[in-house]
This record gives C-alpha cells, sequence and structure tokens, in this order.
C-alpha cells in the first residue's frame, strides 16, 4: 500500500492512540491535530493546517459516558456535529490536498434494533445516539460537495484495554461480573486494533464510500459476551443487574447497555477486510496476553 500523509483529530484517544501506533508501523506519516498547545500536536485554526496532508482521520468528540443531563447532551452532540463542520470548511477551503475524510460515528445510529439483523442500509434508529450519528454524518458528508470521499465508520462496543473494558473488565475479575438486564439484547463487538485496521483499509479502497459498520461478522447477545468476559478472566459470572435497577441508576444512558445492536458488517465482508481478531473469544484472549 502507497505511504500516505494522514492527519488526526482525536489521536490522543483510546481509538486515536491505537490508529496513531498502528499507520506508523505501516510506514504513514502522521500529523496529530489539537486545539491547543501539545508537544508533538499541530495546533488546528485554519484550512491552511491541513495543508499537505493526503487523508484525515476525525476521532474526536466528548465521551459519552456519563449522566445525560440536558447540558450533558448538548455537549456530546455539538462536540462531534461542530468539530466534523469545521474539519470539512478547512478540507473545502483553498487549495486543500486532502482526498478522503474518514469520519468516526457509532452503531448507536440503527437505534435498538431488537432481534432484527441490520446493514449498513437499514434506516436511521430512534432516540438521542442515532439523532447524534445521523447530524455527525450529515456534518462529515458536506466534504463531498469538495470531490472528498467520505466514510462514516459506525463503531461497535471496543474491545481494548481502554474505553469501556476498562471499566468491564475489573468488574469481573472481582468476580462480581453478570448479565445486564434480560441478557438477550444483541452486542456488536470490535477489537481496537481492528477499528485501527479498518480506517487504514478504508484509506485505500477508493470505492468504497459512505456508512460502514465497525463490528465483528457475529454478533452476540449480552449473556453470550458476559460468560467470554467472565471465561477470559478464570471468574463466574453470577451477579445479574436488572434492567430496573440500571435504569434508575443510569436514567438515559442504560440505553447503552440495555438496547439491542444486532449490526452486520456488509461492506467490510464484500470489500474483504481481514480481521485481526474476527471473534470475540479470540479478542478478550488478547487482553490476557
Amino acid at each position: 500500500m502507497a505511504s500516505l500523509k494522514v492527519g488526526i483529530f482525536g489521536a490522543s484517544g483510546f481509538i486515536g492512540s491505537a490508529l496513531r501506533e498502528l499507520a506508523q508501523a505501516a510506514g504513514h506519516e502522521v500529523v496529530c491535530f489539537s486545539r491547543q498547545e501539545r508537544p508533538g500536536y499541530r495546533i488546528f485554526r485554519e484550512a491552511g493546517d491541513l495543508d499537505g496532508l493526503d487523508a484525515v482521520v476525525n476521532l474526536a468528540g466528548q465521551s459519552v459516558l456519563g449522566i445525560w443531563t440536558p447540558t450533558r447532551r448538548r455537549e456530546i452532540r455539538e462536540s462531534r456535529v461542530r468539530g466534523t463542520r469545521r474539519i470539512v470548511q478547512a478540507i473545502s477551503g483553498g487549495q486543500s490536498s486532502v482526498r478522503v475524510l474518514v469520519n468516526a460515528s457509532a452503531i448507536g445510529f440503527y437505534g435498538d434494533t431488537g432481534d432484527r439483523a441490520v446493514e449498513e442500509s437499514a434506516p436511521q434508529g430512534a432516540g438521542f445516539l442515532a439523532g447524534t450519528c445521523q447530524a455527525w454524518e450529515a456534518a462529515a458528508q458536506e466534504a463531498v460537495l469538495a470531490d472528498v470521499r467520505v466514510v462514516c465508520l459506525r463503531i461497535g462496543f471496543v474491545i481494548g484495554s481502554g474505553g469501556a473494558m476498562k471499566l468491564v473488565r475489573p468488574i469481573f475479575r472481582m468476580g462480581l461480573g453478570g448479565r445486564l438486564g434480560s441478557g438477550k439484547q444483541w452486542m456488536s463487538c470490535i477489537h481496537v486494533e481492528d477499528v485501527a485496521g479498518m480506517i487504514l483499509w478504508v484509506l485505500h479502497e477508493k470505492a468504497l464510500c459512505g456508512p460502514v459498520n465497525a463490528v465483528m461478522r457475529e454478533p452476540v447477545t449480552n449473556a453470550e459476551f458476559t460468560r467470554a468476559v467472565a471465561t477470559s478472566v478464570h471468574r463466574p459470572a453470577v451477579f445479574p443487574v436488572p434492567s430496573f435497577f440500571l435504569k434508575t441508576v443510569l436514567g438515559d444512558l442504560s440505553a447503552l447497555l440495555l438496547d439491542s445492536s444486532r449490526v452486520i458488517p456488509r461492506v467490510a465482508q464484500e470489500f474483504g477486510y481481514a480481521y485481526r481478531f474476527p471473534t470475540l473469544p479470540g479478542a478478550l484472549q488478547s487482553l490476557a496476553s
């Protein structure tokens, strides 16, 4: 694959750090952006700050973890939509060399899918996350008007040493893990190295544009996920958490844990992405090594 000069927004985050490492190992030149002075980062203020880049990857946005107060909801949405618009305006302004934008999104776009399997062609679901993802993707798609190829990566539940798993694994290691609610809700997972790998793969797949589901081939139920995590840390999983408790304590945030997301990566399968960790047990085993 040809070497590229890639700009990364959100490079210090869980996925961004993995992407930066993988991109550099593959021989790409990486430019990390920040709005504040940081060692090793380039300040982003205007179109000229993107000069010389072949591609931009936008992973920036406020974490969705925490209680969703009205203020928190506004921060989650605006950090994604406004931030993406600024990047698109910079790409579209002047004589930008950027030819591809990979913008993060999430499988929350589909809302609660129940037992229905959904692919990239499925319509937007209901709820706060679905609406946020739709606005986020719409902001990124504006770059198409500047003849830029845009891919929106709808990322699933990420397996790795950071993110939500940083909170989940210690609970299971203490033997306190268990299914959430009924345990029948579907989860669509992906290893952090596959998120990073899929981003680099997308950069070179010139025929690929639009939404791409960044998930493993096979979704699992929450009960299956629970058993797999417990097995990976050699502990039982005997403490189920009732739905009413999660809704009482977390409010609307409980939707992240209780909604069903049965998402299929049709585009990745059709275009031949080669997974590093194609199964949940394998992904979890990588954390123990």
